[in-house]
């Protein structure tokens, strides 16, 4: 699979403006204004959140691109789970924050926002955590309930150096060899949306399951492999609850230079976790003989 650099350090490819040649020179993510940290195996710093395959519509590939405007896919799931607009707080400091203010909030932990929770796994060695926790605070500044929220793009295959190369010395954009890497839908991202669903369910406070934020072709590969969001009930939010919010460009096209592409929500489904095992382990099996047609094929190629 072919494919070009759609945006390079937040900015689209073909935007010549000073701003996004700037961010490109100090390496900088303008989403999180930090130094990107997308690199190569050798650790050159990539800068690389979405490709554009050539077939179809550009794909975000960097979890960090997610977080635009100030981290707005954690203020909608906010919104969802707890029925309120709250204010999120960074967690350590949200109890006071209740309290001084006399309103509930929302404590947040995440990487650069009150830290990750690891927790140990069953065996006692090793640990698991999820990208975000959000926990209701009320006024008085006691923990109500929390959800879980986890955050995934896509990791690519091939290689995209020859495009940085060209985007890096004089702002060209160059077909690339980078591909999708969907087969980690199966092998990595359902899975562990499975495992974790069901370890959240035994939370007494969690009361509303995980959340799950992807870009729109990550959860249109996903409905396809769990075979089509028909198939998964739609269900009120509880604790057993897997809910899926996907995210896309809005109006790439009308996008200015020196201005970041806006992001839009354009699905959201809940269901339960219960419903994504049991869509997970329905494969859809080819027919039968396909190994001994394909090994008869070979056998006959010379003849």
């Amino acid at each position: 699979m072919a494919s070009t650099i759609y945006e390079f350090f937040g900015y689209r490819s073909d935007d010549q403006s000073d701003r996004a040649v700037d961010a490109a020179q100090k390496e900088l993510c303008p989403i999180i204004n930090e130094r990107c940290e997308k690199t190569f195996n050798d650790g050159i710093v990539s800068g690389v959140c979405s490709v554009k395959p050539m077939t179809t519509g550009p794909v975000i590939c960097c979890p960090i691109r997610l977080y635009a405007d100030n981290y707005k896919i954690l203020s909608d799931v906010a919104l969802k789970a707890f029925e309120e607009r709250l204010e999120l707080v960074t967690g350590p400091l949200a109890i006071a924050h209740a309290k001084s203010k006399k309103c509930a909030c929302v404590a947040v932990f995440g990487k650069r926002k009150g830290g990750e929770l690891r927790l140990p796994q069953k065996s006692g060695s090793g640990s698991y955590f999820v990208d975000w926790i959000l926990a209701k605070i009320d006024s008085n500044g006691q923990l109500v309930e929390f959800i879980a929220v986890e955050v995934q793009t896509i990791d690519t295959t091939g290689n995209y150096r020859n495009g940085y190369h060209a985007l890096t010395e004089n702002r060209q954009i160059v077909k690339t060899t980078a591909g999708l890497n969907w087969e980690n839908v199966s092998k990595r991202i359902l899975p562990q949306l499975i495992y974790k669903g069901q370890v959240l369910q035994r939370e007494e406070l969690c009361k509303k399951g995980l959340f799950f934020v992807c870009p729109e072709p990550v959860y249109r590969k996903i409905m396809t492999r769990l075979g089509g969001k028909e198939g998964l009930v739609k269900y009120s939010l509880q604790p057993a609850s897997i809910s899926f919010l996907a995210y896309d460009f809005k109006n790439s096209a009308n996008t200015t230079d020196a201005e970041l592409v806006k992001l839009e929500r354009t699905s959201d489904h809940s269901t339960t976790v219960y419903k994504v095992q049991e869509a997970f382990n329905n494969v859809t099996l080819p027919e039968e003989n396909v190994y001994k047609k394909a090994i008869l094929k070979a056998l006959n190629s010379e003849s």
